[in-house]
């Protein structure tokens, strides 16, 4: 059974200042409630996300009948705002108060329900309304050949106004009352300017707005009266689309949202992160984050693209979320504290609450998913808490890239966080094609059914379109997963390469010095804090090379750059525990007063150092237990290649590189300790002829496309791959 999801929790709604006012006054039925499906859900999520829009609901409900709509259906957006009874009263949405001055001054002169209803009884086929609620306003059926001028004189005589809409609909209304009256006076209370209003109605009752002079949007399914009523000009919207479509259309022509994309790419981060120093780029030119930031800069890509990210957020304290619009236009929330990203990237980025991506990341994706992917079952911890927030955020997702992919749209997700995305979507959006790429091992079937939601995941994935793998072992363990379902999505083997013209570059620029081989041996790993990495592991192998080989001792220093996850992850907590203890050891039982054998970096360093490391770096070691590409590995090469220098790759038998080097690498099974201890051996003592012809076929056979080539390869390979 696949366990069902739970609404995501929107943001709150927002009053803005004068100076950033954007105010989207609707009326509801007819024109808010109007619409497919498809566009409600998007106005909804995209309002959501652009809180700076502030919602005024102007409609003929009552308010009791506003606020069952708001209670009973999802797709209505949070108003800040509510004007109610065709403008007679107006109540502050976020405390539920009215606004008692300005509501006062709408139904000054007011005679009242009885007087108004006994001064109208005798005209013929005026019946009222007495299933709708009304304060301060008097609502009838009236047949459109029973408005007479007699009615009309009436009405005045009560010193009242009157609207007449829908063909049925007579309303007599507060001389000073009215759906527009009543926008100008809270706009003028609130200090919007009204030409930053954008109005939105479908019958008669909703003239007066459009006298405001603000902007307008006259919804495709108006009736013909407010059609040819509202005069022809350049600040109203006419789109030939029903209901909440045409609300959009309008919104995008304003560009206070943007239009949706031909090509959405889904990955649960940004390409930069946020720190109290701001935003911070990735420190290497290679990794999916780079890639895809090089690869889909509109300014190089001929693909209309725009990133979907998670953007973690508290507030008050957290970046604003961004719409997928150019940085310069992007709206933030009221209470945010820092610039939106600074990047070419068309972005959209959808908030998530801290404590629900504790329980999404740290939780599902790092200590249920986590395991299985690398091989390690017996890691798996699941909490039922956790994963209902890793379907909370996936639902989510499927909301964000719905909103902003256009119909028949590509669809491009990484790796397994999004597992569950492609079942939602597809449901949703058969229009779309959808692919992901796997930056990771993908698991045997027998491991991946391990999984307690295993069930749940493959009937998502079966919803795919395409499926990229760096090996053709991933490919394989995903084709067989899947096997006997109707439609199997394509599977293709894109190994990803490095970025060699950035390795060339820095490594001209760096001014590091060839170290003397009276200096020892360095072994490097450059790594981040993950178990899967077998950090321990060295260390143990390290401390057996020096009891079997005391040669080495003083000689050969291994100096591990291993930055540290974000907090909050208990597996790598444990194994950053254990690793720290093991090199303390380590170096209390060998280190001397001037040689320590490990040099432990657990900080993230400056590209330009890594190059250094990489140029002083005798050996490079690798030890995955299970792993992708590993693009460190090859960027030591690359920066030995360039360099002219001599190196030796160590490398795990389990890391898709070794798939591709073959037997130029070194390899090593990390499973198995003395293995670990001879292959570093064996690197350690090569003669320099045997380093320069190892490094001259490691660079030969480094010939996986550069980034910007294997992204633009799949966007090609995934826009063939729809229907088929």
């Amino acid at each position: 059974m696949c366990t069902p999801l739970r609404r995501v929790a929107r943001p709150a709604a927002s009053d803005p200042s004068a100076d950033t006012a954007r105010v989207l006054v609707t009326d509801l039925d007819g024109t808010l409630l109007a619409g497919d499906s498809r566009a409600r859900r998007r106005l909804r999520h995209l309002l959501d996300l652009h809180p700076c829009i502030t919602v005024v609901f102007a409609t003929g409900r009552s308010v009791h009948s506003v606020r069952e709509i708001l209670a009973g259906d999802p797709l209505v957006p949070v108003p800040r705002w509510i004007i109610a009874d065709v403008g007679a009263s107006v109540v502050d949405a976020a405390d539920g108060s009215r606004a008692e001055a300005l509501q006062e001054r709408l139904r000054a002169g007011w005679p009242g329900t009885d007087r108004v209803r006994s001064a109208l009884e005798g005209f013929p086929g005026l019946a009222y309304q007495d299933a709708v609620a009304q304060e301060g306003r008097c609502s009838f059926y009236l047949p459109p050949e029973h408005l007479t001028s007699g009615l009309k004189a009436a009405v005045a005589a009560l010193g009242c106004s009157w609207t007449y809409s829908g063909g049925r609909y007579f309303d007599v209304l507060p001389v000073n009352a009215g759906k527009g009256a009543a926008v100008r006076e809270l706009a003028r209370m609130r200090h919007w300017p009204l030409s930053s209003l954008l109005v939105a109605g479908d019958s008669l009752n909703d003239l007066s707005l459009f006298e405001l002079g603000a902007h307008g949007v006259v919804v495709g399914n108006a009736e013909p009266g407010l059609a040819a009523r509202v005069p022809l000009c350049a600040r109203v919207h006419r789109p030939a689309l029903d209901g909440a479509a045409a609300i959009l259309s309008a919104l995008e022509d304003l560009g206070w949202i943007s239009r949706p994309s031909r090509v959405v790419v889904g990955y649960h981060r940004p390409p930069l992160r946020w720190s109290q120093r701001g935003w911070q780029a990735p420190v290497s030119p290679n990794g999916i984050l780079p890639t895809l930031t090089s690869a889909l800069d509109p300014r190089s890509c001929d693909e209309d693209v725009v990133w979907a990210a998670a953007l973690v957020t508290d507030q008050g304290t957290a970046p604003a979320p961004a719409s997928a619009l150019a940085p310069a236009q992007v709206p933030t929330f009221t209470r945010c504290s820092c610039p939106t990203p600074p990047t070419a990237l068309r972005l959209a980025l959808l908030p998530v609450a801290s404590d629900t991506w504790a329980g999404y990341f740290h939780g599902a994706c790092k200590e249920t998913l986590w395991p299985a992917l690398v091989s390690a079952p017996h890691l798996i911890r699941h909490d039922t808490r956790h994963w209902a927030d890793f379907e909370e955020v996936n639902s989510a997702f499927s909301d964000h890239i719905d909103a902003h992919a256009a119909p028949g749209a590509t669809v491009w997700l990484h790796d397994y966080n999004l597992w569950l995305v492609p079942g939602l979507l597809k449901e949703r959006r058969p229009d779309v094609t959808i692919g992901i790429f796997h930056h990771t091992p993908f698991p045997a079937p027998d491991t991946f059914r391990r999984l307690p939601a295993a069930c749940q995941l493959r009937t998502s994935l079966t919803h795919l379109d395409w499926a990229g793998f760096h090996t053709t072992t991933d490919a394989d363990n995903f084709r067989r997963l899947l096997a006997g379902t109707v439609r199997p999505p394509r599977t293709a083997v894109h190994p990803l390469g490095i970025d060699h013209q950035a390795v060339q570059t820095r490594v001209g620029s760096r001014a590091a010095g060839r170290r003397s081989r009276g200096d020892g041996q360095l072994v490097l790993s450059v790594e981040r804090l993950d178990y899967a990495k077998a950090p321990v592991h060295k260390i143990r192998a390290l401390a057996a090379l020096f009891e079997r080989a005391p040669q080495f001792r003083g000689r050969v220093r291994f100096r591990l750059i291993c930055p540290p996850p974000e907090p909050g992850i208990r597996a790598y907590e444990a194994t950053r525990t254990r690793l720290e203890q093991a090199i303390a050891d380590l170096n209390s039982r060998w280190g001397t007063d001037v040689w320590q054998p490990v040099d432990y970096v657990p900080r993230t360093l400056p590209f330009g150092h890594i190059v250094d490391n990489y140029l002083a770096a005798d050996v490079f070691w690798v030890t995955s237990l299970a792993d992708g590409m590993n693009l460190t590995a090859q960027e030591y090469v690359a920066c030995r290649a360039a360099a002219g220098r001599s190196g030796v790759l160590v490398l795990s038998r389990h890391a898709g590189l070794a798939a591709h080097l073959g037997g130029a690498a070194l390899l090593t099974d990390p499973g198995t300790p003395d293995d670990l201890v001879a292959t570093l051996h064996q690197a350690l003592t090569m003669t320099p002829r045997e380093r320069r012809l190892h490094t001259a076929r490691l660079a030969a056979r480094l010939t996986a496309p550069a980034p910007d080539d294997w992204a633009r390869a799949i966007l090609k390979e995934l826009s063939s791959a729809a229907g088929h």
